[in-house]
């Protein structure tokens, strides 16, 4: 028996939401693992940390520019990246909007669900078809601990997130037999932008930190391994799995 295989080498990796947190630590692992990297953002800027963070390992590094809002947008960049051999897509871009449901305005509930859920299925689609044409590929989503419970103040958010792990379920029912691995990260309370508000609330933080066994709020580069793993050839019979990344949250 040999040891199960983390090289990347070779390999080419789209990462969404790439320029900061979860999706810059991904995109840097990806890249230290051996994958070249498209890393893809609303504003990407020349030299980033996250692009100067790929080339320290060797690897290439180009962005793309994209509103996940806007559908046409996305199906323009699926179009582009279905010609290319991308061997690993991670769906990492997303938004939260919080507001308590009986007063949650529409339009924030339909700008989570559109970046969060709609644009995800656009541009996996486009990328999956060349990857299913190639007989092989990675999709990785972010899910999150709401795919798992419904989450306070947040329903568009705790509703997309829900919708990635069927989605994630639904492709790989679809795709694992042709070489396509679809699965997703549930990361837990990790501290980046979108958990800002709960961090500078102390008694959430606290309620929070109080039930997670590791007694600590999580790090963007505690969800790296998983990525590597989840894109490697030593997952190549992992399909359909919503793997939490939560410091135990979901044990407690």
């Amino acid at each position: 028996m040999t040891a199960p295989s983390f090289d990347l080498t070779g390999r080419l990796a789209v990462v969404t939401g790439a320029s900061r947190g979860i999706g810059a630590a991904i995109a840097e692992a990806l890249a230290a693992s051996g994958a070249d990297i498209i890393g893809v953002s609303t504003a990407p800027a020349p030299g980033s940390a996250v692009e100067r963070a790929v080339t320290a390992h060797g690897r290439s590094f180009s962005a793309r520019a994209v509103d996940f809002a806007d559908r046409d947008a996305v199906a323009a960049l699926g179009a582009e990246l279905e010609q290319l051999p991308v061997d690993i897509l991670v769906n990492n871009a997303g938004t939260i909007e919080r507001a308590p449901a009986a007063q949650h305005p529409l339009e924030l509930w339909d700008r989570v669900i559109d970046i969060n859920l709609s644009s995800q299925f656009v541009l996996t689609q486009a990328v999956g078809r060349g990857m299913l044409s190639r007989g092989h590929g990675k999709v990785i989503f972010t899910a999150s601990l709401l795919s798992f419970q419904g989450g306070i103040n947040v329903p568009g958010y705790a509703a997309a997130k829900s919708g990635v792990a069927g989605l994630v379920k639904a492709l790989a029912n679809e795709w694992a037999a042709h070489g396509v691995n679809v699965n997703a990260i549930a990361p837990g309370y990790i501290a980046t932008d979108n958990t800002q508000a709960l961090r500078d609330d102390p008694d959430r933080s606290r309620a929070i930190l109080d039930r997670i066994p590791a007694g600590r709020w999580g790090r963007s580069d505690d969800i790296a391994g998983a990525a590597v793993f989840l894109a490697s050839p030593a997952s190549d019979y992992v399909s359909g799995v919503v793997l939490p990344v939560d410091g135990g949250w979901l044990g407690r």
